[in-house]
């Protein structure tokens, strides 16, 4: 299939058999290039630090850890942004974190600003509901792509006010599903663990000191109560990322690929399905392509 964002930067942390990077040097040679990258973003754009959104889960504890280890405590701010109550928990483990790192958080809850929103756009937009509207699912994952994109703008509108970068929280496994929601949390300044799998994330979080409970946590995009990221893909992480890197990094065949890991072909297709049609999120917006014109100097 082959990969279609710039390559894994990792290279040459010694992974001659494309295995995941979880070993004790691989794990440090990555921290500490994660952490050269974020000083280095920061200074070129001469922003005064930068902004984390914070569920309370792996992906966004890890870039909050390793971005004070980049700028330092003071130069760090941590967004809870919930909205519905079963993410409160998870809002609060975020507060905790926070502390433990020694960074200011600020929650806002978005619940009001969503049923704002609902009570004016979706209402001026939305068919009228029926009683034999076949396709509620469609509402339920608009809803949650509005809840990614108001969290995207408290995020840029504290980066603009205080001069600061947005850091982005996916990682590589969900960049290549094209699980995040396009100019939601599928906006950022820069990904600290862009490049990293899911079991990737969870190596380097054992390794800087994340809590168990946190590395242990079912993941969640937390788009509506009881998402699970499981649910969403049709398969765990534990499945996905073997096969997501012999399918982009190693561009083998679905069905090899499949076979050698022994998951079956239609799982295999599913993903590899996902992968292809979410393509159109990783790529710059096209333009004609008028006869002449480039990119800028």
């Amino acid at each position: 299939m082959g990969a279609d964002r710039k390559t894994v930067v990792y290279s040459d942390v010694g992974q001659p058999d494309r295995s995941f990077i979880t070993d004790r040097p691989g794990l440090e040679t990555v921290r500490s290039r994660i952490v050269s990258d974020i000083r280095s973003t920061v200074e070129d754009a001469s922003a005064e630090g930068v902004v984390v959104a914070m569920s309370g889960g792996i992906d966004s504890t890890v870039t909050a850890a390793l971005a004070v280890e980049a700028l330092g405590s003071d130069r760090v701010l941590g967004l809870g942004l919930p909205c519905h109550k079963a993410e409160q928990t998870g809002v609060s483990e975020a507060r905790t974190i926070a502390e433990g790192l020694g960074i200011e958080f600020e929650e806002i809850q978005l619940r009001p600003i969503l049923e704002a929103f609902e009570g004016t756009v979706v209402e001026s937009l939305e068919p009228a509901a029926t009683e034999d509207d076949d396709r509620p699912d469609e509402r339920t994952h608009a809803t949650g792509n509005v809840i990614a994109r108001l969290r995207m703008i408290c995020a840029y509108y504290a980066a603009n006010r205080q001069r600061r970068l947005v850091l982005g929280t996916a990682n590589r496994s969900e960049w290549l599903l094209g699980y995040f929601t396009k100019y939601g949390d599928g906006a950022a300044d820069t990904y600290p663990i862009g490049d990293l799998y899911k079991t990737e994330v969870r190596a380097l979080a054992k390794r800087i000191g994340v809590p168990k409970r946190i590395v242990s946590k079912e993941p969640t995009a937390g788009f509506w109560a009881d998402q699970t990221d499981a649910d969403e893909l049709g398969a765990s992480y534990d499945v996905i990322d073997p096969l997501l890197q012999r399918l982009v990094d190693l561009d083998e065949p679905i069905s090899d690929a499949a076979d050698a890991l022994g998951i079956d072909r239609e799982t295999a297709r599913s993903i590899a399905w996902l992968c292809a049609e979410t393509q159109h999120k990783r790529a710059t917006p096209p333009t004609p392509g008028m006869v002449g014109r480039t990119d800028g100097p």
